[in-house]
């Protein structure tokens, strides 16, 4: 049985949405956002969905008004009688506050999935979590994708005959290592110590990379620092070349200006979070990859009631 839908998008990720709608063969819907003066914002269907499986498409990094017109779209679909109601957020902001790692701290990824799910979604649906266990803060099902599907074409595709996989810290080995015995290569892994966020303190590297081609992996890249130190540093232990693959390119501060210093050839990144022509003006070296296709299959078989494990090539 193939389900009726409509696919909406939020205002942040339109240019994302569109592409999905196309690989699904369906016309992107109608919203409107209103706006007031004292920069209140209130988004509107222009279009019947009564009766219908809604898919909304909305990345939530920052501003926090992407998240609150993700929320705010999931109630109105709701009131306007939405049969179900499927968040599709391919880059899961707020993601990195999933535990209490110090006294007196919010677990905003809980808190996150708890107003989603106060909204009125029925699933959602989104692509490497900076932590896997937050999709059991959720009471709905959560279809969570890996762009190493992705990836592990492009990285094929490079033709590296001295492959080395790399996890920039402790937290990332799991994910190196899953692509290094997908690709039949060695790791390696950063250790990296910090006294405040953002701010690395000390580094090191275990394993070999001494004329290797480093892979870099990770799931963002924020400011950059800890990607490119690690570049810098595996470059200084005589690597024959450094590449990144990181999911979310959030880019913050002078993300760009470090990468375009740094030693890295390229950093390849997916558009679940749209980089602007300012950004992009700042380093040559960022390549960007399309989610949308696989987000639009999925779609297609969460509509047809079909299996998505087909997707999950690694985590």
């Amino acid at each position: 049985m193939y389900e009726s839908a409509k696919i909406f998008s939020g205002t942040a990720t339109r240019y994302l949405a569109e592409k999905i709608a196309a690989f699904s063969g369906e016309r992107l819907g109608e919203v409107s956002v209103s706006r007031f003066s004292d920069g209140e914002f209130q988004p509107s269907f222009e279009e019947t969905v009564r009766g219908e499986l809604v898919f909304i498409v909305q990345s939530t990094f920052p501003p926090s008004d992407n998240l609150f017109e993700l929320l705010m779209m999931v109630d109105a679909a709701k009131r306007a009688s939405a049969k179900r109601i499927v968040a599709v957020i391919p880059y899961f902001g707020f993601a990195r506050q999933d535990r209490k790692d110090k006294p007196r701290v919010s677990i905003g990824a809980k808190l996150v999935a708890n107003m989603l799910t106060a909204a009125g979604v029925d699933r959602v649906m989104t692509m490497d979590l900076h932590a896997d266990q937050i999709q059991g803060f959720f009471e709905v099902p959560v279809d969570h994708l890996f762009a190493s599907s992705i990836f592990l074409p492009y990285i094929k595709e490079l033709g590296l005959k001295d492959l080395v996989m790399a996890a920039p810290d402790t937290g990332g080995t799991k994910r190196a290592n899953a692509y290094s015995k997908h690709l039949g290569c060695d790791m390696a892994i950063c250790y990296k110590q910090r006294k405040v966020a953002n701010q690395i303190e000390k580094m090191t590297v275990i394993g070999d990379v001494k004329d290797k081609d480093v892979v870099l992996i990770d799931d963002m890249v924020d400011t950059a620092g800890t990607l490119t130190k690690a570049a810098d540093m595996m470059t200084d232990l005589g690597a024959k070349s450094v590449r990144a693959v990181c999911t979310h390119a959030v880019l913050s501060g002078d993300a760009c200006d470090r990468l375009q210093r740094s030693s890295l050839l390229e950093l390849i990144v997916t558009d679940t979070i749209p980089i602007g022509p300012e950004k992009l003006a700042r380093t040559a070296k960022i390549k960007q990859l399309t989610v949308a296709q696989l987000f639009a299959d999925v779609i297609k078989r969460v509509r047809s009631h079909e299996s998505i494990s087909s997707h999950f090539i690694i985590a």
